[in-house]
């Protein structure tokens, strides 16, 4: 249910009094809805700003597979509203706890398994409207205005992590139901499973997600995949795919269970971290084969047919600064994901736009755009660098 006229304007105004305030004092506020996502990015201490009293489905149309609400819904009431039309959020995004919300979900521009066949969370935003470090109430998207610098705004939130301005509602695509959905499991070598979900991301089969848990050293692993798709494309392409590793069909209910849990991070091999570890991401080109990191964990998961990949290691910067060049000589990115209880929480979580030659022109345009909607620093937060 969406919220009434009423109730809608005395929440933005009341936004507004606080974005105002803080400008005036040049205090950041930390934007937050259900905090199941406080622990990603840098540490802050800053003011919170709660987007929960904001809160409602404002307009939902299953056959033109859009959905508009405010940020501080819960996610789960989104999906449960789209469950009754058979219709997903395709990038599967996680929760990491029940109190998650929409703009939480947007901000922190995570994706699950899906995303590799789907797409990025920001492809699928069709507009948004935003509380800018002025006050100002602006929309942008295909359904309104677009802005004049000709930045498509609505798809620069995503991952912003609330340091560019206040979120308060967005529109998103939305994908039906796939008819079908088998997953199949076989025990390969990272190698041989970097190779096959690439060549069959590349052929017309319904490959939906992979998964790879295994050794980061050597042997075999669990080799997971997933099918998704019109029924007779699923059928067909299971003895396909299933007869070149031998793989079995897990039970639907087996499946499901492990897709969410590798979602949220719920799988024995998220939770051996360490108090002087840190889980790091590493994003990855796909051609990208096997990688090695002194000290880095046994075990290592690789998602996103390779193009993200999991595993634990020392916290230390000697450490970050070593994996970040593997990235970077790779053609990819390196993220301290979650950090241990003795880490120290004031280090720099992120692989700066300066450290990456494809990416260092964009620092100066994204220091533009923070002065551009953002000139006291009400949402520099610096959560994201």
């Amino acid at each position: 249910m969406s919220n009434s006229k009423y109730s809608t304007n005395m929440h933005i105004d009341l936004f507004r009094e606080q974005i105002l305030a803080a400008a005036k004092t040049k205090t950041p506020l930390s934007i937050q809805g259900g905090g199941t996502k406080s622990w990603y990015g840098n540490a802050n201490t800053f003011t919170t700003l709660d987007t929960r009293p904001y809160s409602g489905i404002l307009e939902y149309q299953p056959e033109e597979l859009v959905i508009t609400a405010c940020a501080g819904t819960p996610l789960k009431e989104i999906e449960t509203a789209l469950a009754e039309k058979n219709q997903v959020l395709p990038f599967e995004p996680p929760y990491f706890g029940d109190a998650a919300t929409f703009g939480g979900a947007i901000a922190a521009g995570l994706a699950g398994p899906g995303r590799i066949s789907a797409g990025n969370l920001r492809d699928f935003v069709l507009g948004a409207r935003i509380l800018d470090g002025k006050g100002q109430d602006l929309s942008f998207g295909g359904k309104v205005m677009k802005n004049v610098a000709g930045y498509d705004v609505s798809r620069l939130l995503p991952g912003s992590m609330g340091t560019l301005s206040l979120l308060l509602e967005a529109s998103v695509k939305v994908l039906p139901r796939p008819a079908a959905t088998t997953t199949l499991r076989c025990h390969i070598s990272q190698a041989r499973a970097l190779q096959l979900a690439n060549e069959w991301a590349g052929q017309p089969l319904p490959l939906s997600a992979s998964c790879w848990i295994g050794s980061s050293k050597d042997g075999d692993g669990e080799f997971t995949i997933r099918l998704a798709g019109a029924a007779a494309a699923v059928k067909a392409a299971i003895p396909l795919m299933g007869a070149a590793v031998h793989a079995i069909e897990l039970d639907p209910k087996a499946a499901e269970a492990f897709w969410r849990n590798l979602r949220e991070q719920e799988l024995p091999a998220f939770h051996n971290l360490n108090s002087n570890d840190v889980l790091y991401r590493l994003a990855l080109p796909a051609a990208c084969g096997p990688v090695t990191i002194p000290k880095m964990s046994d075990e290592i998961i690789l998602e996103w047919h390779g193009q993200q990949r999991w595993f634990t290691a020392p916290g230390d910067d000697a450490t970050f600064a070593s994996i970040k060049a593997l990235a970077n000589a790779n053609g990819g990115h390196a993220t301290c994901f979650k950090q241990g209880a003795n880490v120290d929480p004031t280090k720099q979580r992120f692989t700066l736009l300066s450290e990456h030659a494809h990416s260092a022109a964009l620092e100066a345009v994204q220091a533009r755009l923070r002065a551009s909607f953002d000139p006291a620093g009400v949402f520099a937060t610096s959560r994201l660098p």
